[in-house]
């Protein structure tokens, strides 16, 4: 793969920080079309996907719509929507909380979990093929970006 300054053709940037800034935006990019790309397959968007995985990790206890809000990656996505998407293809199923009438619980079914092992290894696949930089520089690029949100 090229460079940043390469893949948009832009020799020079204000600094440091607006290239890498710049980079980071135009990889996120990226990665979402690859994403996009797999998930689409599957009839999925990377949301509903995030939403499943978020799930699957509750599994066998159900979310609340909150927690779910709370735990996506894109902070922007209409979780009521997804859901209804997800149901939509039996994917979740959802019903009011016992505990509290103004909550909706939301679980993943078996052909949630079913899918989402067929899309753990063309995840695996995936990710095996990414290359160019070692685990340890993954880790440190990782707590970097950490850093960078604080």
């Amino acid at each position: 793969m090229a460079s940043i300054s390469e893949e948009i053709k832009q020799k020079e940037f204000k600094s440091a920080y607006n290239k890498l800034l710049v980079n980071i935006l135009f990889t996120n990019s990226w990665l979402n079309g690859q994403h996009n790309k797999l998930f689409k397959q599957h009839g999925l968007t990377t949301q509903q996907f995030n939403v499943l995985r978020i799930l699957r990790g509750q599994y066998p206890k159900a979310a609340s719509v909150n927690l779910l809000k709370d735990r996506m990656i894109d902070k922007m996505s209409n979780v009521s929507r997804i859901i209804d998407k997800l149901k939509a293809k039996d994917l979740v199923s959802r019903k009011l909380c016992k505990q509290d009438r103004r909550q909706v619980d939301v679980k993943i079914t078996q052909k949630g979990l079913d899918l989402l092992t067929i899309l753990d290894e063309s995840l695996n696949e995936w990710e095996g093929s990414l290359t160019g930089i070692t685990t340890q520089e993954a880790e440190l690029a990782s707590e970097i970006l950490d850093r960078w949100r604080e």
